[in-house]
């Protein structure tokens, strides 16, 4: 990690969502109304450290609970892309935890809702799933997702408080921070000799120079996004003329040149199946180690944070009703909450964790950690970041997204 790198202040985080991220009533997909607020709690008393993290690894200075809560038999989590250390959903669960895990795959929220609602809402076979913030309270209502027994989440208090209490579970009774991130763009700059900085150049690329090597994200508020993001409009907008010039750019001008809708772009990137791909940050970051994996060249391509407005997310731990394992996706959940198995997951996956201490974890911890910078924003660059709101515009969006992959062939 190089000196110029600054890692987010909580405040800064606290502030954005509070101003940004809310549910509104009146959709059958949204629910409730409910408005996003940080409340974050006081640090908890001198925490227990009954157990260490990993046998010999190395371990972060300062008073952190690091319980360990032994389980057994199989744990199911249905989650996000490439979004965890292999090790820690695999070797090191199995020899810490006693559990064998199986990971399963959604490219969506959407998708996610859509399987778990199919069993009935508590027969998914599901244990742990990850939804992003805003879908817990739509999950809550559904019966989809299971109060935790946070006597079993000692390690719950190594979380950031900024990173608690949001108002979608003000008291984390469903869920805790996973991580967050963002969205920009990626693109091979030996094919694209204009410089991309802002979503219009993303538009005005994947219509040109990458027409035909073009990849989206394969979420609906996400391919929306960019147009609003290009134009000046709040991506939550109601508007019906907004929305309507949006599904008319979006479907008959843009989708013909979407060669793939992929939320997990980075290993196609490496084998070199697009010249330009949208995609989250850590995903990106992904694609640089797995290009130079591949025998490609990281150098000739580049990473743009989407100006002038972007996405913020932050995506969750929760446990699906009817898990048939709660007891070790506690045990799994309470674990990954130990520092050192954060910034582990945190050096893989490219996302802010949310521990307390960030800055001091990451130098103690992760001192070389590789670009650092997609992982860790200014507070100018959180300023531009905008979480999504569910309202009455979510259809019209799983709508677009729809006749655009039909318009695309994809």
């Amino acid at each position: 990690m190089t000196q110029e790198l600054r890692i987010l202040a909580p405040d800064s985080f606290r502030e954005k969502l509070n101003r940004r991220a809310f549910i509104k009533a009146g959709t059958a997909t949204a629910g409730m109304a409910v408005v996003l607020m940080a409340c974050g709690g006081s640090d908890s008393d001198s925490p227990d450290t009954t157990a260490a993290a990993v046998e010999g690894a190395t371990q972060a200075t300062g008073d952190w609970s690091r319980v360990i809560n032994k389980s057994s038999g199989t744990l199911a989590m249905y989650t996000w892309g490439d979004y965890d250390d292999p090790e820690l959903v695999g070797a090191l669960a199995e020899s810490s935890l006693g559990v064998k895990m199986k990971v399963d795959y959604f490219a969506s929220n959407e998708d996610l809702i859509t399987k778990l609602s199919a069993g009935g809402g508590s027969s998914s076979g599901f244990d742990i799933v990850v939804p992003t913030g805003p879908y817990v309270v739509q999950m809550v209502q559904k019966g989809l997702i299971q109060k935790f027994d946070k006597t079993l989440l000692p390690n719950m208090v190594n979380v950031d408080p900024a990173f608690l209490g949001q108002a979608w579970d003000k008291d984390n009774e469903y869920s805790v921070c996973k991580n967050w991130g963002t969205t920009g763009f990626f693109y091979d700059t030996t094919k694209i000799k204009k410089e991309l900085n802002t979503w219009q150049d993303f538009l005005d690329a994947c219509m040109g120079e990458a027409s035909g090597q073009c990849a989206v994200i394969d979420a609906p508020p996400n391919y929306v996004g960019p147009y609003f993001w290009a134009n000046g409009i709040d991506w939550n907008t109601e508007d019906k003329a907004s929305i309507d010039a949006a599904e008319d750019f979006l479907v008959n001008k843009l989708a013909p040149h979407i060669k793939a809708f992929d939320s997990y772009p980075s290993t196609k990137l490496a084998e070199g199946a697009y010249t330009l791909a949208m995609a989250w940050n850590g995903d990106a970051r992904q694609a640089y180690s797995r290009i130079e994996d591949a025998g490609g060249t990281p150098e000739n391509w580049r990473w743009v944070l989407g100006a002038p407005d972007t996405e913020l997310f932050m995506d969750t731990f929760c446990i699906a009703a009817g898990a048939p394992n709660a007891e070790a996706a506690h045990a799994w959940i309470n674990w990954i909450l130990i520092p050192e198995n954060s910034i582990k997951d945190l050096e893989y996956h490219g996302y802010n964790t949310g521990m307390k201490n960030m800055e001091t974890l990451i130098s103690e911890l992760a001192p070389d950690l590789v670009k650092g910078d997609m992982i860790f924003f200014a507070d100018e660059q959180v300023k531009t970041m905008h979480t999504q709101v569910l309202n009455s515009s979510i259809d019209r969006f799983v709508d677009i997204l729809n006749k655009a992959k039909a318009k695309a062939g994809a």
